[in-house]
């Protein structure tokens, strides 16, 4: 176990942030805001000075500059079975995390951490969504919405929900009363190195220090082979809350079900009475949105209907998306950046499907993900498009005035396009091109 260290323990010592995204910048102004001027090292740098300060390349004096640091904070992004995090830790000194930090400072009885393969933005979402509509300031953040440590003018929520990604968890010494975990399935095997330590680094959150609730979904067979001995797992079956008050959430599939029971769990072990009231659960329930590019109707173009599931970039999430519209004809369109994982079950996926399926793959390993559909079934048409625009194309003349044109990748959108968001708004600009886009969702 590294040795716990916490945002107000950096007060006098010297820190080093290695990576400067979302989380490296929000750590930056805290340290700036606490009088500290941090080393700042980045693997690429995209400019010379950030906040009046250098920034260094990793491979470019950086290490040796973190070296003489007391401590590192890295960004999650960073594999910490990095070499140089071993470099590092060997020298003396710890590499840690924001999340982490912020975690022992915090009063951990007001938050829950929420992991899991698919499924933990949308729990989280639903999490917060609920409280609200119950009457509490909840606030989400991690690995979506705000860092819980960046400095805001706003004030402090009754409750943080914090989507905890499995780059998040390795960094903790410490978690919350009450996690969840909503899923596990093969996926990022490029940072963990190996399936067997994906699965100890994501799982390792139900056993960290503090912890004494872990949510996990009754009917996940590979969670309750792996989760079957630890004694904190509290099994959650998706009808042992009842179901009448997630109609109200308007949410697609039974995939939604299990998160929003999981949802209405974890506010149970958090203590909120109205979590036993169905008709308060069902009021708060109303107004859910849902999460941008998952499974998010962007509109439709006669009998056609383009929905948005970007957000999938594993196995898991792609079979719960076809499931979600398994009663009509679905083009799937796959691919994006090749982290190494097996699509096979994909295949058993689009194989159980009793409407007609296409899938359209693109670039970079869309043809690997469409070979393992084909080593499964050869009932189902396969064909490659060599970029998104041509794969809604296709996709829409497939259908033939009816069905749905499903973008849900199972990949990252990395090497080209910018993030998620910006793959949702080329999936919209195609989708304009096939007519007249009605019903849009902005």
């Amino acid at each position: 176990m590294r040795r716990p260290i916490s945002w107000s323990a950096l007060t006098s010592a010297s820190v080093g942030l290695w990576g400067l995204g979302v989380e490296g910048l929000a750590s930056l102004q805290r340290l700036q805001s606490m009088g500290i001027e941090p080393v700042l090292v980045d693997d690429k740098v995209a400019s010379d000075a950030l906040h009046g300060l250098p920034v260094l390349r990793m491979d470019d004096g950086g290490l040796t500059a973190l070296l003489s640091c007391d401590v590192v904070i890295k960004s999650p992004g960073i594999s910490r079975y990095r070499p140089e995090v071993d470099v590092l830790e060997r020298a003396g000194v710890p590499v840690c995390g924001g999340l982490g930090l912020w975690l022992e400072d915090t009063d951990r009885q007001r938050v829950v951490c929420i992991t899991g393969t698919k499924g933990k933005s949308t729990t989280s979402m639903l999490v917060c969504h609920l409280l609200s509509g119950l009457g509490y300031r909840a606030r989400v953040g991690g690995n979506i919405g705000q860092p819980p440590w960046a400095l805001s003018d706003e004030a402090a929520p009754d409750y943080w929900i914090i989507e905890t990604s499995s780059f998040q968890v390795p960094d903790l010494t410490v978690a919350p009363p009450v996690v969840v975990v909503t899923s596990l399935s093969p996926d990022h095997l490029d940072w963990h190195g190996s399936v067997e330590r994906y699965y100890a680094d994501k799982l390792s959150l139900c056993t960290k220090p503090g912890v004494e609730t872990a949510l996990v979904p009754a009917d996940d067979q590979l969670l309750r082979q792996q989760l079957g001995d630890v004694p904190t797992v509290q099994w959650v079956d998706r009808d042992q809350f009842g179901r009448s008050w997630i109609d109200h959430l308007g949410l697609p599939g039974s995939h939604n079900a299990r998160n929003a029971s999981l949802a209405r769990a974890a506010l149970v072990a958090l203590g909120i009475d109205e979590a036993g009231d169905e008709a308060a659960l069902a009021r708060a329930a109303e107004g859910f949105s849902g999460l941008e590019s998952r499974c998010h109707s962007i509109g439709h173009v006669g009998g056609v209907d383009f929905v948005d599931d970007g957000l999938s970039t594993n196995v898991l999430s792609v079979a719960a998306a076809l499931e979600a519209y398994e009663s009509r004809p679905v083009a799937l369109l796959v691919g994006g950046s090749d982290r190494g994982i097996d699509y096979s079950m994909l295949g058993e996926a689009v194989r159980g499907r009793q409407e007609r399926t296409l899938v359209v793959t693109m670039p970079d390993n869309g043809p690997r993900i469409g070979q393992a559909v084909r080593d499964v079934t050869d009932n189902v048409e396969v064909i490659d498009a060599p970029d998104l625009e041509a794969a809604v194309t296709a996709a829409f003349r497939w259908c033939d005035g009816d069905g749905v044109v499903l973008l849900s990748p199972g990949a990252p959108s990395f090497g080209h396009f910018a993030d998620y968001r910006d793959r949702g708004r080329a999936f919209v600009d195609a989708a304009a091109t096939c007519g007249t886009l009605v019903d849009e969702i902005s």
